[in-house]
């Protein structure tokens, strides 16, 4: 599956085909600013159809019985570990990311088929005696519907296996509208499932450069009955509204402005080096990306002076160059708006710790921005209140738990919170009174397909991930059988 072969037509029940009106658009390497492919263009009539050939094969893979829905998940799975070298080229050639962090998507994105393949034949239910006599009660979970499921563009795999490996494994059908910058990756994921046998119209990609029409056109159609979304929370709140209208379920994983807490009695090397995962993983452009790192003042130019050696060894260039660290942004426009983040923090009073020159044989149409470290952060700079998405850190400090905890709960987000600690009470008081859906203590990354991912307040609704994300595509039904 090299690049140059990888389908370019939109996937419409089982086929191949350009999109209605004949449109296309430009996907970009980020590295170079050059062109790849140019890719069919859905509008709202190829949503339409989309829907339309969901619905039609709903009745039959819900039908299907969890062996054979867990079959070609399994399948599926193999069949992506088996193109792992091709896929982590084709996401580094469209998203820029490095191709060690490309190759870790494929493993980690492949395993949400095989967690939900094995998840497909654990659907649980209840039967027992009501309590006050009168029958047996019965409890069943049966497949929500057709599910509309937006993907971003910074995790182009995971982010669609993560939907659709629970959709198919509940026994739904799905209509996926991947990101305009990355629409490659989920086109090659269809033509994988369509050879691990998923029927026709179980599973139909609708790349467009039209995201709201899209969206606008699936969601009015009474037939959608679900609504999974990863993406920022401005997005989000537009979707739930008109989501609204049809009474879908829906999944939310939105924007978060992660804390990452290092207290005075931390272990210094282990949080650098969780640090470095949490903040420059994909150079920084992740929802779980750690975003405002509260040092506490003892242990502050300690730790900030080991986290800028390590920043420092950081190599920056085109993500299919072995040996890179950190790649190009996805565009000029998100080099720009963090720049302009680091410029207001600087004229706040930061501390500019380091902020290594580019590389000079750097594409010069390439989107690169330079790993930068910042230290004595004000409080009301918007790089504190605002998703960073880049490869900078910004260092505040606190004096004790009760503050530290005040500065991390102090955003409208709540995805993810990382600690660093030996003291094991703390950690585990902290498990509460941090806000966030998700705390990782002592290490670096929180991601797991076995686990549920998802956050609270801004940050979003439901879970993916674990049987919780299984759940999200099920609906409860009850039923009591009389005593006599």
């Amino acid at each position: 599956m090299p690049v140059l072969t990888t389908p370019t037509q939109l996937f419409l029940d089982g086929r191949w085909c350009d999109a209605a009106g004949s449109e296309t658009f430009a996907v970009v390497n980020p590295a170079t600013g050059a062109g790849l492919v140019r890719v069919a263009d859905a509008v709202e009539a190829d949503a339409t159809a989309a829907v339309a050939a969901a619905a039609a094969a709903q009745p039959g893979w819900a039908g299907r019985t969890p062996r054979e829905r867990a079959a070609v998940l399994h399948r599926a799975h193999a069949l992506v570990i088996d193109a792992t070298e091709e896929l982590a080229r084709l996401i580094t050639a469209e998203s820029g990311k490095p191709l060690t962090d490309a190759r870790s998507e494929v493993a980690y994105g492949a395993e949400f088929l095989r967690w939900f393949g094995e998840e497909a034949v654990r659907v649980g239910g209840r039967y027992g005696p009501s309590p006050d006599g009168r029958g047996q009660m019965i409890v069943t979970r049966a497949p929500v519907g057709v599910s509309y499921l937006v993907t971003p563009w910074n995790f182009p795999l995971a982010m669609a296996t993560r939907k659709i490996a629970p959709a198919l494994a509940a026994g739904c059908t799905c209509v996926i509208k991947p990101a305009a910058a990355t629409p490659l990756t989920t086109l090659a994921l269809a033509a994988i499932l369509h050879e691990a046998g998923a029927p026709h119209g179980v599973v139909n990609a609708v790349p467009s450069s039209r995201a709201a029409a899209i969206s606008r056109t699936v969601l009015a159609d009474e037939r959608v009955a679900k609504l999974s979304f990863t993406g920022s929370t401005e997005v989000g709140r537009v979707l739930l509204r008109e989501s609204a209208q049809q009474v879908q379920r829906t999944s939310m994983e939105l924007g978060g402005n992660a804390p990452f807490i290092v207290f005075e009695d931390a272990d210094i090397r282990s949080a650098v080096a969780g640090a470095m995962v949490a903040k420059f993983r994909n150079s920084g452009q992740a929802c779980t990306a750690a975003n405002r790192f509260l040092v506490h003042r003892d242990v502050a130019e300690e730790f900030t002076a080991a986290l800028v050696a390590e920043v420092e060894r950081l190599r920056v260039g085109p993500g299919d160059q072995e040996g890179v660290d950190v790649g190009p942004l996805i565009s000029p426009a998100a080099v720009d708006r963090v720049a302009a983040l680091v410029d207001d923090a600087l004229a706040h009073g930061a501390t500019l710790r380091t902020s290594r020159a580019l590389p000079k044989n750097l594409p010069a149409t390439g989107s690169y921005l330079a790993p930068t470290v910042l230290s004595n952060v004000a409080p009301q700079s918007r790089i504190v209140g605002e998703e960073i998405f880049g490869p900078v850190v910004t260092i505040m400090t606190f004096s004790d738990e009760e503050e530290a905890v005040t500065l991390a709960n102090d955003t409208e987000y709540g995805l993810v919170s990382y600690v660093y600690t030996r003291d094991l009470a703390r950690g585990h008081r902290l498990l509460t009174s941090l806000e966030s859906g998700m705390t990782g203590v002592n290490i670096g990354m929180v991601s797991d397909p076995a686990a549920p991912f998802g956050g609270v307040k801004q940050s979003g609704l439901g879970r993916e991930g674990g049987h919780e994300g299984l759940e999200e595509y099920q609906s409860v039904r009850y039923a009591v059988i009389g005593a006599g």
